[in-house]
């Protein structure tokens, strides 16, 4: 490589650090993710979102506006040939305070779920159970999840085909116990600076035996027709992202969530006599989308 190469390298890969922390601060910001004291549990799986979270919020906290605690944290799902050495060598060079919680849901979900189908659901929140547990025995006042944008829009449309719902992954979230609060600091990151920025970082990257090596799973599915938009329509997954962000309940069709049946008609006379005195007035005719529109 030369030198030429190798400065447009690191100048790429500064822009995309920044690019990355600046939404990553945006997200904390917006949503009021972290708050002084926090003792925020960082949940760490070996993949290489998790691996840019916890790097980039270390970052971060040297110069946030407020004080807060980092904790990593990694499940040992007991998997077979899981690398067990491999997270708390690198946490450990990193001088970050961590816990490996040691929980076989490996077999439980081998159990339950029948050959060739589909294990995330269970294997997810089995998962789910025992950090949350875990946070409180440790005081963690946030758990902090690994997910980004587009796991948000897959999650998305996931819901909608398969659950009938529209859903997705909300970037601040409280429990349904109120028992703890999870946070998704990277939910205005995209896959694929993540990619770049874990390449770069050389992460030591731990694959999923479990799920991430199943063949037609539903979500690589739609992670492909993303793609596939993205390809034709580039910003689209941002377009997206942004509606998550502005619904207007009363352009959609839930009764739970907009009072449909109290509905009311609320009319001006002075206004409603100006638009039928327009519409009979001799000087042609007046379009109905014009009366409509005043």
């Amino acid at each position: 490589m030369t030198q030429t190469d190798s400065r447009k390298q690191r100048l790429e890969f500064n822009k995309l650090q920044k690019r990355l922390r600046r939404n990553v601060g945006s997200a904390i910001a917006d949503y009021q993710m972290i708050e002084e004291g926090d003792r925020v549990m960082v949940c760490l799986s070996g993949g290489k979102d998790s691996y840019a979270m916890l790097d980039i919020l270390l970052n971060l906290r040297s110069s946030a506006p407020v004080s807060f605690e980092l904790v990593a944290v990694n499940m040992d799902q007991k998997q077979p040939g899981f690398p067990g050495h491999v997270l708390p060598e690198y946490l450990s060079g990193l001088g970050v305070p961590y816990h490996i919680v040691e929980k076989d849901t490996y077999s439980v979900v081998k159990e339950k779920i029948p050959e060739g189908k589909t294990t995330c659901g269970l294997c997810s929140r089995l998962r789910r159970g025992t950090l949350y547990a875990f946070a409180e025995s440790i005081g963690a006042s946030k758990i902090a999840l690994g997910h980004h944008k587009d796991d948000i829009v897959e999650t998305l449309f996931l819901n909608m085909f398969y659950g009938s719902r529209i859903k997705a992954m909300p970037p601040k979230l409280l429990s349904d116990d109120k028992r703890n609060i999870v946070i998704r600091p990277m939910a205005y990151c995209r896959e694929h600076d993540l990619e770049a920025f874990a390449r770069h970082r050389q992460f030591p990257i731990i694959p999923c035996n479990l799920c991430g090596s199943q063949d037609g799973l539903q979500r690589q599915a739609v992670k492909e027709m993303l793609r596939a938009w993205e390809r034709q329509f580039p910003g689209r997954t941002d377009n997206i992202f942004r509606a998550v962000q502005h619904i207007s309940p009363s352009q959609m069709a839930d009764t739970a969530l907009y009072d449909f049946a109290g509905l009311m008609i609320e009319r001006d006379g002075e206004r409603e006599a100006a638009v039928f005195q327009e519409a009979k007035a001799p000087a042609g005719r007046v379009d109905i989308i014009d009366v409509m529109s005043l």
